[in-house]
């Protein structure tokens, strides 16, 4: 039986499955009436499990911060668990037993939890930047990326000792979207208030450089606070893909690593644009974007636009309107009835190593 490949796309309330294969075509719809104030979605394969974060940021409004875990094979849940401060965009590591919990970017404070994925009980905490809010786990589990909303340097935890061992920076203004690449040399980061993204090296905490949009093809209307509030490099490492809010997408060439400047080689027009708000939605519903390559690198996910991009052409082949009203969504892929891959963050890596 082949691979099938799916996306799953998590507008508040409910989860919607597009299959990859067959013109991205609805498998079905899950109502999670409860999820409201989605903020992180992640899923382990081997133990059949999806994870999501919803409720309160940080601030104490929106909700009783939460987060459930909900069985793949039968789409139930099997637990749900409330946690102190508020609750933020989520990470697992590979061997599916511990997530990492940011507190929320709205949290005075810095710490991400350490939870036991089999109860969602909290085990450990590390103490990282301010404003705990987006959070990768590296392909080999030894560290987890910390990014703070209010705190511009990109934080590298040893898992074993849940301590903070480097920072990357200083960074022009704190730490929107980020991603990094399988072997953790390079790390590719937005800003706030940053219409392009700015290059650090992992080994020694650095800032490589700073690259921003050129040509004609830039969009200049004001918005989000973070104008490139999507960043994502395809799985082979030759490619990474930028939002340009509200207008653009910029692909650039980093296939020459680190050390070579990024190259802008195309830039693909987002009609509709993503300048509106989500719907449904329970706060902080402007469409600020995501983007995700597939796990093969065919296509990019332009969240709160709904666009599917096929990375050959660079044109979109389908636009999906569950998935223009959220920025929450991942690939999980299933052969024989179960799954076999599954994304252990919101955003796309590398997976060169």
């Amino acid at each position: 039986m082949a691979t099938s490949r799916l996306e799953y796309v998590f507008p508040d309330g409910s989860f919607s499955v597009y299959d990859m294969d067959n013109g991205h075509q609805l498998v079905k719809s899950v109502a999670l009436p409860q999820a409201r104030g989605i903020r992180g979605v992640i899923a382990h394969a081997a133990t059949h499990a999806l994870y999501i974060s919803y409720g309160g940021d940080g601030d104490g409004q929106h909700g009783a911060p939460t987060m459930l875990k909900n069985d793949l094979l039968t789409d139930t849940v099997v637990w749900t668990h409330a946690y102190p401060i508020g609750i933020d965009s989520i990470s697992i590591g590979p061997d599916g037993s511990r997530l990492y919990l940011p507190t929320g970017e709205l949290a005075s404070g810095g710490t991400w939890y350490v939870i036991n994925a089999s109860s969602g009980d909290v085990v450990g905490r590390i103490d990282g930047p301010a404003g705990p809010h987006n959070t990768i786990v590296s392909l080999d589990g030894a560290h987890v990326y910390l990014g703070g909303r209010a705190n511009n340097y990109l934080a590298v935890a040893d898992t074993s000792t849940d301590q903070v061992f480097r920072r990357i920076g200083p960074l022009q203004s704190s730490v929107r979207p980020f991603t990094i690449d399988g072997g953790e040399t390079v790390a590719y980061i937005t800003i706030t208030g940053l219409r392009g993204f700015q290059v650090g090296d992992i080994a020694n905490g650095t800032v490589l450089r700073t690259v921003t949009f050129t040509g004609p093809n830039v969009s200049h209307t004001n918005g989000p606070s973070a104008p490139s509030h999507g960043i994502s490099l395809s799985p082979d490492e030759r490619e990474l893909y930028v939002i340009d809010w509200p207008d653009y997408v910029h692909v650039f060439d980093v296939s020459g690593g680190p050390r070579q400047a990024p190259q802008q080689v195309a830039d693909i027009a987002l009609i509709p644009s993503m300048n509106h708000s989500e719907s449904p939605c329970l706060y902080d519903c402007l469409a600020d974007g995501w983007l995700q390559h597939s796990r093969d690198g065919r296509f990019v996910y332009v969240g709160d636009q709904g666009d599917v991009i096929d990375t050959a052409t660079r044109q979109p082949v389908t636009n999906l309107s569950t998935l223009s009203n959220t920025r929450k969504m991942i690939e999980i892929d299933w052969n024989e009835g179960v799954p076999v891959f599954a994304a252990n963050a919101r955003a796309s890596v590398g997976y060169v190593r």
